[in-house]
């Protein structure tokens, strides 16, 4: 079963063969970067520690402004959050999915605020959210620490 992830799996869906992404951060490098690199913020940080946790072969970052990213791909930095000019849309989103050919993924976990979800969910309308319901960023961080640490999140 493959299956994109935006930084955590459930634990009746985890396999090594499922795709890992997490949202990407304010905090940026200041110069073209590879999108493993480019993201230096605590959230980034916390989302890529959550993914690598569950030892994806792949991880994705989902960025305001490119979209869909692979590590290895080099970006320019930016400052472009979700619906401003020049952010990444719902049907983007789409045609990178289906040009990568995970259009038709299931299951697909969606890991990050309620805009990146909500983005996500445009593309896979069946993704699961373990962030949904926290009241804050600090709340959002302890969820990802617990997932990090292999405890099962409030299913969202």
């Amino acid at each position: 079963m493959h299956g994109l992830a935006y930084g955590f799996s459930w634990p009746d869906v985890q396999d090594s063969r499922n795709s890992r992404g997490f949202p990407c951060g304010s905090r940026k490098l200041g110069s073209p970067a590879r999108a493993a690199d480019m993201y230096v913020g605590s959230y980034h940080r916390a989302c890529r520690k959550a993914a690598e946790t569950l030892q994806p072969e792949r991880l994705l970052i989902l960025s305001a402004r490119y979209g869909l990213l692979d590590l290895d791909d080099v970006i320019e930095p930016y400052d472009t959050p979700h619906g401003a000019a020049g952010a990444t849309t719902a049907r983007r989103l789409l045609e990178q999915a289906t040009e990568r050919g995970i259009v038709r993924l299931d299951p697909v976990v969606a890991l990050g605020g309620a805009r990146h979800t909500a983005l996500v969910r445009t593309v896979w309308p069946h993704a699961r959210t373990p962030l949904a319901g926290t009241r804050g960023m600090g709340e959002q961080m302890a969820r990802l620490a617990a997932m990090r640490d292999g405890q099962a999140p409030h299913r969202g």
